[in-house]
């Protein structure tokens, strides 16, 4: 790990090992429980439960991809907000979007990349993404890292952002005209507000940004929402009353997925 010399923020390369990686991050949140972390990953890693051509392979999805994010990442246990989207069989245009954000959250490098990078590109209309421009934009954040490395994170990054759905293309990057889902952007308001966040905490929330919305999309996509009586939302200038239709994320998963656009 490295501290991003400018801001203090820690940066790592486990994107090396690991980007999106969202077929295995499904797999293993479906299959997940309460039970002893080193006994989960041992059986997984026996049974080879994820296919891989080496068990080595799998601990390190394990070690470096799923538990920093999916058990012992900023979001505590994240992998219970997602697991109900996945009991239900929910499509993977849904949950995707969900996928990312916890990941992002978990990844400081990739979070501040959609917010720093990426989203005053799409405010400006531009929407090629050139990996020489990536670059430079990580040089900025003076990790120390060999320039053979720096290259190789950023195309990880770029990757992953694809797997995501944020950018799209294969050697040539571009911003996605794919639409964050109002099934899944509901389905994240619910989960803000369950870690703690209410009314224009929720409307106004930084992580909107790795989606690359502005302040007017967000709230387009609460009226649409309400509309579609997937949350109720009232705004009067920065006055937000917003509430959901039940209390848990297992019910509301089902009141999403009945509407997954």
């Amino acid at each position: 790990m490295t501290k991003n010399a400018k801001e203090g923020v820690t940066y790592n390369t486990r994107i090396l090992k690991g980007g999106a990686l969202i077929d295995d991050m499904r797999h293993l949140v479906r299959v997940w429980d309460e039970t002893s972390v080193d006994e989960q990953c041992k059986a997984i890693i026996t049974t080879n439960l994820l296919n891989k051509n080496t068990r080595t392979r799998t601990a390190d999805i394990l070690k470096r991809t799923y538990l920093p994010r999916f058990v012992g990442g900023p979001i505590p246990s994240a992998w219970k907000l997602v697991r109900p989207l996945e009991d239900i069989g929910a499509s993977p245009s849904v949950v995707r979007s969900v996928y990312y954000w916890i990941s992002a959250r978990s990844e400081p490098m990739i979070a501040d990349f959609s917010k720093e990078f990426l989203l005053p590109r799409s405010v400006a209309g531009f929407t090629s993404v050139e990996q020489s421009e990536a670059l430079a934009w990580l040089k900025t954040k003076g990790c120390g890292w060999s320039p053979d490395a720096s290259v190789k994170v950023t195309r990880g990054i770029l990757a992953a952002l694809r797997d995501f759905g944020i950018l799209e293309g294969r050697a040539r990057k571009r911003l996605s005209n794919t639409r964050l889902p109002i099934s899944s952007f509901a389905y994240i308001a619910f989960c803000l507000h369950n870690l703690g966040s209410y009314g224009s905490q929720i409307t106004f929330h930084s992580d909107w940004q790795l989606f690359l919305l502005s302040v007017r999309e967000t709230e387009q996509n609460f009226f649409e929402a309400h509309q579609r009586g997937l949350l109720q939302y009232h705004a009067a200038g920065n006055t937000v009353n917003l509430t959901f239709p039940c209390d848990n994320l297992e019910e509301y998963a089902r009141v999403v997925t009945s509407t997954s656009i």
